[in-house]
């Protein structure tokens, strides 16, 4: 049985791509193909990365789960520098059209959510190494706390889209006015 905290993350996060989705699909050609402010990503790029980053999450998940080491390692059994890995995904789906990002991100979180399904209140409780990447340090924190943060991608991520696209800041205003959204665009945006 899935466990209530499980459930209202996956209600948060369903109600997020929702929305993520019909604003990716309102977006102009032109719209797309901008640069976002203070990033070497356009618009487009981060449909990308979130068509591909739940499979390493979710991967990460499945491993919580049963019990195995959580971080994105190699073939070799190093660890995989996450920004890299980012940069990879993105710049191989740079000429993907918006549907094929969405479709590819729809079955992602559809392996996603059966990993985390799967975790029980054992797991939530479990220590999560966050490696850090090229903004944030490294931490610990318990996965449950984790999941409550991490469920908040999509808005936290169309903040940054919207920064090429000023025009729709005020439409997507009350999406975006959460404290841990404010708090990671103020971490990743120093």
């Amino acid at each position: 049985m899935t466990t209530p905290v499980v459930l209202e993350v996956i209600t948060e996060l369903d109600g997020h791509r929702a929305r993520f989705e019909e604003f990716c699909r309102s977006l102009s050609p032109e719209e797309l193909d901008r640069q976002a402010p203070k990033s070497t990503w356009f618009v487009r790029d981060f449909i990308a990365h979130l068509a591909t980053i739940d499979i390493p999450v979710g991967e990460m998940f499945r491993a919580i789960h049963r019990g195995e080491n959580a971080g994105m390692r190699t073939p070799d059994g190093a660890r995989v520098d996450i920004d890299n890995w980012n940069e990879q995904q993105v710049v191989e789906r740079r000429k993907a059209g918006v549907e094929s990002l969405l479709e590819e991100a729809a079955r992602a979180r559809r392996e996603l959510t059966g990993h985390l399904k799967a975790l029980t209140e054992e797991d939530l409780a479990r220590t999560l190494k966050f490696a850090g990447d090229s903004k944030r340090a490294a931490a610990e924190i318990p996965l449950g706390a984790y999941l409550r943060g991490w469920c908040k991608h999509d808005p936290m991520h169309a903040i940054d889209m919207c920064r090429a696209l000023p025009h729709w800041q005020s439409e997507l205003a009350p999406w975006f006015d959460d404290p841990v959204v404010q708090g990671y665009q103020r971490a990743m945006n120093k």
